[in-house]
């Protein structure tokens, strides 16, 4: 473990070391749903109509991302911060605790893709082609889905440690297994049979299998500072509280996501199936920088805390500022990015001439607001490494909810039937993240003077 590290690098370096295998490692994620689009958009037959199921069944598979991102993300920070102080045992109970937490919330999903997939999905759709597609698709990813569970934890593990180079590795491993399976399994390559959606879905979980079995092994391996024993698998209730007192607004940070995506879903239903299916797209596509963005932030919080736990006020300053400042560089790229290279982006997927112009319509208005998102990732990274989890909610629920849907209905209501007119509700994200960045400011100038203006060199003040 780099204690020596993580108290003494400066931030400014330390940031980018643990920061850029993290991102490669976030953006690797995203190639999951991304991967898996743009094969089946282009099947020899019904690749849109499956493109839309991908899209109906994303949210859910958000759900089940959040839900265990935000596990590790808690085990992550206390790990970090009990390291920083010195408390060994609190680390190790920690990580048992977390491993026997992604036990349970996979029993949850199964239970979920046994009995509930079909029901959801035909909560957003009346096409019975789509429907099929979407639950069959989804049923296994959630069947299967102890990779993505288990692995959320050992990731974050490792990343609380200092090893975020380890993750990084276990994260390309089933990137990379999932990107050779895709093709093979959905168009019965090599002897494999044609199985197209559901081979999208086995693909997929197949990545998450071998992802979770690398993070699963380098974890015993280097991350020598925990200790592994069975005892520390024993749920104790006073370290689950502790973890997800960090991780339930990660949490619901992340399931709002699926909330969002969900109710944009149906109000865009409402105009055509040609919208929904553009959104799902560009959404996808917005992942990797919304990903990137993620993964600065979860070198924000262990640096942060660490250095919290340590009590060291200026390191503290520094992880906020150079998070920021990242963040901002990375977000403003993407801008670039997307604003020149859309056409060529969408030209990927094989859309329809409406669906294609929606979809680059939406990486030319939404774009406007990415450094903004970035901006607002990366206060909830502090505020969770802080212990102010309740002001990382407070960003969560107005940056996904209370900004976004009273906006999409307006413009939704503006734009009518007429799908050529969807560029309207496309105005809603940029109006959201602005106003949510003057929101956080605020409960950043608000921490800053109850939890670090007080902090001493050595001690924490307590949040």
């Amino acid at each position: 473990m780099n204690n020596s590290r993580m108290a003494e690098m400066p931030v400014k370096k330390l940031m980018l070391s643990m920061g850029v295998p993290i991102i490669i490692s976030m953006v690797l994620q995203a190639v999951y749903n991304i991967v898996d689009s743009a094969f089946v958009s282009n099947m020899a037959s019904g690749g849109e109509e499956a493109l839309n199921a991908l899209t109906l069944a994303f949210p859910m598979q958000i759900l089940m991302v959040a839900v265990g991102i935000g596990t590790g993300v808690g085990a992550n920070v206390l790990t970090a911060k009990s390291l920083g102080s010195g408390n060994s045992e609190q680390a190790n109970l920690t990580a048992g605790n977390a491993a026997f937490m992604s036990g349970v919330i996979y029993v949850a999903f199964l239970l979920f893709g046994i009995f509930g997939t079909d029901l959801y999905i035909g909560s957003q759709t009346s096409n019975p082609e789509v429907a099929q597609m979407g639950a069959d698709y989804l049923r296994i990813c959630c069947v299967l889905s102890f990779g993505m569970s288990f692995f959320a934890t050992y990731e974050k593990l490792l990343q609380a440690a200092g090893h975020s180079v380890c993750s990084t590795i276990a994260q390309i491993s089933g990137a990379v297994t999932n990107i050779v399976l895709d093709p093979i399994m959905i168009y019965g390559l090599l002897g494999c049979p044609e199985m197209g959606v559901k081979g999208a879905a086995y693909a997929t979980v197949i990545g998450q299998i071998v992802s979770f079995a690398v993070a699963f092994v380098l974890h015993l391996k280097v991350n020598t500072a925990i200790t592994n024993k069975l005892k520390y698998l024993k749920p104790s209730a006073k370290i689950i509280k502790q973890i997800y007192s960090v991780g339930f607004p990660a949490i619901i940070s992340q399931a709002l996501i699926s909330v969002m995506t969900y109710g944009m879903n149906i109000i865009l239903g409402g105009i055509g199936e040609a919208a929904v299916t553009a959104y799902g797209l560009y959404y996808k596509i917005w992942q990797f920088l919304l990903f990137a963005a993620f993964g600065m932030r979860d070198a924000i919080m262990p640096i942060t805390a660490f250095a919290y736990g340590m009590g060291d006020r200026q390191r503290v300053k520094d992880a906020v500022k150079y998070g920021h400042i990242y963040t901002f560089i990375i977000m403003l790229a993407g801008t670039i990015a997307l604003e020149v290279f859309a056409s060529p982006f969408t030209g990927i997927f094989g859309l329809s001439g409406v669906t294609n112009d929606l979809c680059i319509s939406a990486m030319h208005i939404i774009s406007l607001c990415f450094v903004f998102a970035g901006a607002n990732i990366a206060f909830q990274g502090v505020f969770q490494a802080l212990g102010a989890g309740v002001s990382s909610l407070i960003v969560s629920v107005c940056r996904q909810l209370v900004f976004v849907f009273p906006f999409a209905l307006l413009f939704a209501a503006m734009a009518g039937d007429v799908v050529e007119n969807t560029w309207f509700v496309w105005i809603t994200f940029p109006a959201a993240e602005i106003l949510t960045t003057a929101v956080s400011v605020g409960l950043y100038l608000r921490i800053r003077s109850k939890i670090l203006a007080p902090l001493g060199s050595k001690k924490p003040a307590v949040a």
